[in-house]
């Protein structure tokens, strides 16, 4: 149903990528290492950590500690552009921590900071931790978040993660990792075969080893560490989960929104890349990699697109790689996977996000445009889209009527199956965010149609994101519902908790579809998650 796009530089920046914008914008408004360290030495002075690489000064506050910006890996600059990270160089004396680190660079269309606050010296990483106790000895558990923007755009420092360490009692760790053609391109003149693309996803795994190696020095357990992410950031966990070299760096995984089916294979890629350098004056293959690692970094901010979804396409991971051999969708099917407890989710209505930015953009579509836009998007069973998702079905809005396509194909119906995969040899809880009143950013709220509980709407709940209106009390009520689940399931493995309503794992009852559905006031487990998005319908168009 969905096809490799080649490389366009001009078109405009993805809408799943001007999520990571959203986020920055609406948050405006309102140690690399080779082998397990010996733990680094404690302070006294709750506001000095001693990392391997060295001490760092953060910010104590009354409920929380923050350590930002500290770097997990060398910069990637210079002859390290476009390739694996190398180990962060040591410092003297005590480097000040109380700034988030520069985000990586990204397309300046949709960007309100118009390319500032962006370095391509950015692999950093903050940490989020409860309010020091004074002499306790007992390490929290860690959730390493990845941020989403399809692979695009976004930032690590978008996510306030006090509410979510203080009310949890966990240590949250939000990463910055390289993004775009910076992060992904994988054209064959790059490194030896097979080794190219997949630094973004490279990165990733850098932090991660720093979390190993020092997150004790802030009270963290290295024996529990939650991966977790969403939408691009969900992606890279599906990615962690069967990549070698991720294996034994986290004990459990969190894919909120993620298209683990987005990934692309080698050949196109470099078929794609190819293009791409081409089209950035570096067509001659035998100096393509010479020229490339020459450019201006602003002549690489427009982003390799590799897969589709929807109107929309992402960067991303590559497959058949060293770093990612085998599709994760793939490794979930045959038992591939890393045998770690997994909660995985979606929302309502994942794709009306991703309409309303276009319709703001001033492309509206309309209901004559719809069968065009099924047949860009589902190609030869654009007609048995048609009919499972009438125009009349849906108050005649060709947008509510594409997004529920989109969301039920590419978002519900993916994580259905994975969450089932998967749990034949794991522990799987499954949910589904359904407050359809979820408070959106106000030119959101101006729409001829509603975007529900979309795609991105639900992190609200978890973290301190501003530039929407405040939650309601039910709405608060699920906030701190939502968080006693999540560090539940970091803490344990499992999301239930002491006052929290039970939530089953996938498969303890055949005859039930086993999900939570998150709501104001009725949080509940369903059984018709398959039937409301006719996954039986997607399943056989596959």
């Amino acid at each position: 149903m969905r096809s490799p796009l080649g490389s366009d530089p001009v078109a405009p920046t993805s809408v799943l990528g001007r999520i990571g914008c959203l986020l920055v914008a609406v948050a405006m408004i309102a140690g690399c290492t080779q082998g397990v360290q010996d733990p680094p030495a404690v302070h006294s002075d709750p506001a000095l950590v001693q990392t391997v690489a060295g001490t760092v000064r953060g910010v104590v506050a009354e409920d929380h500690r923050l350590f930002a910006g500290i770097p997990y890996a060398a910069p990637p600059v210079g002859p390290l552009r476009w390739q694996p990270p190398e180990p962060a160089p040591a410092w003297d004396g005590v480097r000040d921590a109380t700034r988030f680190g520069p985000r990586c660079p990204q397309p300046l269309e949709g960007d309100i900071e118009l390319g500032r606050q962006t370095d391509e010296d950015c692999l950093n990483l903050h940490v989020w931790t409860p309010a020091s106790d004074s002499g306790s000895a007992a390490l929290r558990p860690v959730m390493v978040w990845i941020h989403g923007g399809a692979f695009v755009t976004g930032t690590a420092a978008a996510y306030d993660a006090r509410r979510l360490v203080a009310r949890g009692d966990i240590v949250v760790v939000t990463i910055n990792y390289r993004l775009g053609a910076l992060g992904f391109l994988a054209h064959p003149a790059l490194g030896p075969a097979g080794e190219v693309g997949n630094y973004g996803l490279a990165d990733q795994q850098a932090a991660l080893r720093w979390v190993r190696d020092n997150i004790e020095a802030f009270g963290g357990d290295p024996g529990r560490v939650t991966v977790a992410g969403e939408s691009a950031g969900g992606m890279s966990v599906c990615d962690h989960l069967v990549a070698p070299d991720s294996q034994g760096l986290f004990g459990a995984a969190l894919i909120q929104s993620g298209p683990c089916q987005a990934q692309l294979a080698l050949p196109a890629a470099e078929r794609i890349s190819i293009d791409y350098a081409r089209n950035a004056g570096c067509g001659d293959p035998a100096v393509a990699a010479e020229c490339l690692r020459s450019l201006p970094v602003n002549e690489l901010r427009e982003p390799v697109r590799y897969y589709r979804i929807g109107d929309d396409a992402l960067s991303g991971p590559v497959t058949g790689t060293t770093i990612l051999p085998q599709d994760p969708m793939v490794a979930f099917a045959d038992g591939g996977a890393a045998r770690v407890p997994v909660a995985i989710g979606s929302n309502r209505d994942e794709f009306t996000l991703f309409m309303a930015l276009e319709y703001l953009r001033g492309i509206e579509l309309l209901p004559e445009d719809y069968p065009r836009a099924l047949a860009d998007a589902f190609g030869a069973d654009a007609a048995a889209v048609a009919d499972r998702y009438p125009l009349n079905r849906y108050d005649d809005s060709a947008p509510l009527a594409y997004s529920a396509a989109v969301t039920d194909a590419d978002f519900a119906c993916v994580d259905e199956r994975i969450g089932d995969d998967l749990a034949r040899h794991s522990p799987v809880y499954a949910y589904e965010f359904n407050d359809r009143r979820a408070p959106a950013p106000e030119p959101f709220r101006t729409l001829p149609f509603p975007v529900g509980a979309s795609h991105s709407l639900e992190l609200r709940y978890l973290f301190d994101i501003g530039g929407a209106p405040d939650l309601d009390p039910a709405q608060q009520a699920l906030s701190d519902q939502m968080i006693d689940y999540w560090s539940a399931f970091v803490s344990t493995g499992t999301p239930n908790g002491d006052g929290l309503p039970d939530w089953p794992e996938v498969g303890d009852d055949p005859a039930a579809g086993q999900r939570l559905s998150l709501e104001p006031d009725a949080t509940r487990v369903v059984d018709d998650f398959e039937q409301v998005h006719q996954c039986a319908f997607w399943e056989n168009l596959r």
